[in-house]
């Protein structure tokens, strides 16, 4: 198996591991369980996703494209506590 997304968060691994699985492509959150752990460990690269190699191409574009919806919606988002006054300008 090899690591095709390395997450920013828990919530992000499952949505690309959810993506992958619709396309038909196994795919399995490494380092979920770890999470617990933050504070010993660093809370940065524990939560990946892994598919077989074989698998490795066809994943690659669907997490691409997953990737770069969650960045938008993260650039949503800070712009739109930004202009709601929640986060200083």
């Amino acid at each position: 198996m090899r690591i095709v997304y390395h997450a920013q968060s828990l919530i992000d691994a499952h949505l690309v591991r959810d993506a992958l699985e619709q396309a038909e492509i196994p795919a399995f959150v490494s380092g979920e369980y770890l999470i617990g752990a933050i504070g010993e460990l660093p809370a940065m690269g524990i939560v990946s996703v892994m598919v077989p190699d074989a698998a490795v191409d066809a994943a690659e574009g669907i997490v691409r494209a997953v990737d770069a919806r969650l960045a938008e919606a993260r650039a949503a988002a800070t712009e739109g506590d930004f202009d709601a006054g929640i986060l200083p300008a």
